[in-house]
């Protein structure tokens, strides 16, 4: 089949988790010979997410009036929409009219893909694949499929590009934190990224004061809510003198716990600072994969929802790992549905059996972009 062009429109919400998928997905994508057009309506976080130029991949304003021009000479092949957002009626428009030249049939529809959010819950399965047709506007009689990734063979999987595992046996840990000019003494490495935890005081304290399992611990702490996060407490502490803390990167808060603040890292080495550490932290979506596959003892910060869905979405999401009840005790009073005390982190042997089975499940699963090239390859 002939290397198709694809068209993905983004709205980023917040926190950056949409357009860090969405490009890696285009990345992937170009990466395997296809043609890529992201349309984004804030495109500003590529600038550091990731600088590097991507051949096959063209990132385009998704402004209020879309401009379309390009689509004069090259038509769209899948068009997809990501988490919900609606592509712009312009670009429906501007496919129609190709498809109907001149009232001639001269090119087949876009397929029409609506990507959705990763759940490990049971309705994905079910749902996945399923179509709803258009019925309305230029696109009337257009089907959308509804794509769900998810961690069974029966949805579109994990994003994961080929070569991710020989990537991470060549990472030099050492010289990676010696490149980020992080003071590292042989302490327990632990990552944090995430928003704002009801219980990220006790995790501070916790680990000043006994470390992991009596081990230093130096915790680097992810450049935006985290940092600002953990300053305004260790402030707050200072403040009440109940704490004395030193604020700079990179210096020893006392024998036990140290901490490095990083600056905004790429895609890249947001995957080397996931392997670099013995534990991980992360939030949302994004993160969340890439701490699968470094096959780490994790924590995860679900992104948290008004009308508390995110708290089965979690429970889902535990039982798919089958993870062990200290892990399970642990992310409930992180994410907040828990009034118990945070418990202690555990010598991470346990936790770091089940990452790694889990790792080695998942990839031996389709991933997200060949379950779209094979879907595409099918319906179009």
């Amino acid at each position: 089949m002939a290397n198709l062009q694809w068209d993905i429109f983004c709205k980023v919400i917040d926190n950056f988790g949409d357009i860090g998928i969405c490009w890696r997905l285009a990345a992937d994508l170009a990466a395997r010979g296809e043609r890529v057009r992201l349309w984004v309506d804030d495109g500003s976080a590529l600038a550091w997410m990731a600088p590097e130029v991507q051949q096959g991949v063209q990132v385009l304003p998704w402004t209020e009036t879309l401009e379309v021009s390009c689509l004069d000479t090259t038509s769209s092949d899948v068009l997809i929409e990501a988490f919900g957002c609606d592509a712009a009626p312009e670009f429906i428009d501007a496919c129609t009219r190709i498809h109907l030249s001149n009232g001639q049939r001269s090119s087949p529809k876009p397929l029409w893909i609506n990507l959705e959010y990763l759940s490990a819950e049971s309705y994905v399965a079910r749902n996945h694949g399923l179509t709803s047709l258009v019925s309305s506007g230029p696109a009337a009689g257009s089907h959308k499929v509804f794509f769900y990734p998810g961690f069974t063979p029966g949805t579109g999987g994990l994003l994961r590009e080929p070569g991710l595992p020989q990537r991470q046996a060549a990472f030099d840990r050492a010289a990676w934190l010696k490149q980020h000019r992080i003071e590292w003494r042989g302490e327990t490495l632990v990552s944090l990224f995430c928003y704002e935890p009801p219980a990220l005081a006790q995790l501070l304290h916790d680990l000043t004061h006994h470390g992991i399992q009596g081990q230093p611990v130096r915790l680097l702490v992810a450049a935006g809510r985290a940092t600002q996060a953990v300053k305004s407490l260790l402030a707050s502490k200072k403040a009440h003198n109940t704490h004395q803390i030193g604020l700079k990167a990179n210096k020893y808060l006392d024998e036990t716990l140290s901490i490095s603040y990083l600056p905004l890292l790429t895609q890249i080495d947001f995957d080397h600072l996931l392997w670099a550490s013995d534990v991980n932290f992360v939030r949302g979506e994004d993160s969340m994969v890439r701490a699968i596959w470094a096959g780490k003892p994790f924590v995860w910060q679900i992104y948290p929802q008004d009308d508390g869905a995110h708290g089965p979405k979690l429970e889902a999401f535990l039982d798919m790992l089958a993870a062990p009840p200290d892990w399970r005790a642990f992310h409930r009073v992180w994410n907040g549905l828990s009034d118990q005390q945070l418990p202690s982190l555990p010598d991470a042997s346990g936790w770091q059996q089940t990452a790694a089975k889990n790792c080695a499940r998942l990839a031996a699963q389709p991933d997200l972009t060949g379950s779209l090239l094979e879907y595409a390859a099918k319906n179009r």
